[in-house]
């Protein structure tokens, strides 16, 4: 049966006053971005990329009103409140640093990765904090629907204690090409939204055990294609992410079958769901517990997609932080824990072992 129960899937929007400068054109921020601003009415004033050309077709898209030659002209410019970058990562750190130490800029939004290694994160967390300004990761899969209902029922002890979840993705990233210059793939680009909603919904984990192999359709140089993590998080909660970025042959009359889908089980209840992404729907979730659905099997529902109304939801976050002082719920230095998990993980592949997290220091 489907029955919303008094969940929210969607954050409502507090605040939308900030004036937003766009550095990036490509598919994340002209289809995701700039589509979630224009619905929330959040006011982006200027926008730049490294092709210009493709900067003044999205401008003109989306009605922004002025079109920068460069990034560091975007960041000059006195009208922008806030930077939201989609930049590649080797690339982003130097774009932060400019923000920050330019007077009028309150807030960052960056890209995850938030850079190529922990320790350029370490450092981008303490500079953020000693020049006092807000920065944000857009770790935009704590926003999909169905993860946000799933917090809310495990919040609510509907399934009891969490005995094990699981995260089965089957589909095919495209990959930009600025990673084939990288000697981390899937782990550090895709991997991370998983691993980050993992520690969303059960805290920070005790354990990481990743192990992986090349992916046969990436023709480019890369150690980690399919990846498998397996996490222990307090109170002996397991996890295992699985990131299938072959998912089977599929030239031209194959019939494809992409996915992600999730489940978690506990002594209570079972949550099960898919994320929409591959095919461009809503993400699903259904649950039975035997505490307040006497084991029926119960299905919120909504409308909105994680791609593009989960990026509502990161820049409100931002917004609100700005307008509140509040810390932002996606906070750069909860983002290094996320990026110490994913160091764990390479660490696991090159090691042959599991990596606990206090053998990874993230203090400055």
């Amino acid at each position: 049966m489907s029955d919303n129960k008094g969940f929210i899937p969607d954050p409502r929007v507090r605040v939308r006053e900030f004036r937003i400068g766009c550095i990036g054109a490509g598919m994340i921020m002209a289809e995701c971005h700039l589509a979630a601003y224009k619905e929330a009415g959040f006011p982006v004033v200027a926008i730049a990329s490294r092709t210009q050309s493709k900067a003044e077709q999205v401008a003109k898209r989306w009605g922004i009103p002025k079109m920068h030659a460069t990034p560091e002209e975007l960041i000059a410019d006195r009208n922008v409140e806030i930077v939201d970058l989609a930049y590649p990562p080797d690339q982003q750190p130097d774009l932060i640093r400019m923000a920050l130490a330019a007077p009028h800029i309150k807030a960052i939004l960056a890209q995850k990765p938030l850079a190529l290694s922990l320790g350029e994160a370490i450092a981008l967390r303490d500079e953020a904090a000693k020049a006092g300004k807000i920065l944000s990761v857009n770790q935009n899969m704590r926003y999909d629907q169905s993860m946000r209902v799933l917090k809310q029922i495990l919040d609510r002890g509907e399934l009891g204690d969490v005995v094990l979840a699981t995260i089965e993705m089957r589909a095919i990233p495209h990959w930009q090409g600025f990673l084939q210059g990288y000697d981390r793939l899937t782990l550090a680009n895709m991997s991370v939204h998983h691993l980050d909603v993992l520690r969303f919904l059960f805290g920070d984990a005790e354990e990481i055990t990743t192990i992986s192999r090349t992916d046969p359709r990436t023709a480019f140089e890369h150690k980690d294609g399919i990846t498998v993590s397996t996490l222990r998080f307090p109170n002996n909660v397991l996890a295992v992410s699985m990131e299938d970025v072959w998912a089977g042959p599929r030239e031209e009359g194959f019939d494809a079958d992409n996915y992600i889908k999730w489940r978690v089980e506990g002594t209570s209840g079972v949550a099960q769901g898919t994320i929409g992404w591959p095919d461009g729907t809503p993400s699903t979730l259904t649950y039975a517990s035997r505490k307040t659905t006497d084991g029926k099997w119960v299905t919120p529902t909504w409308e909105t997609m994680w791609f593009p109304h989960a990026f509502i939801g990161v820049m409100e976050q931002l917004q609100y932080a700005v307008k509140s002082g509040e810390a932002p719920a996606l906070s750069v230095a909860d983002n290094v824990k996320t990026m110490a998990l994913v160091e764990a993980g390479y660490r696991s592949m090159d090691s042959g072992r599991a990596i606990k997290l206090n053998e990874i220091s993230i203090n400055s």
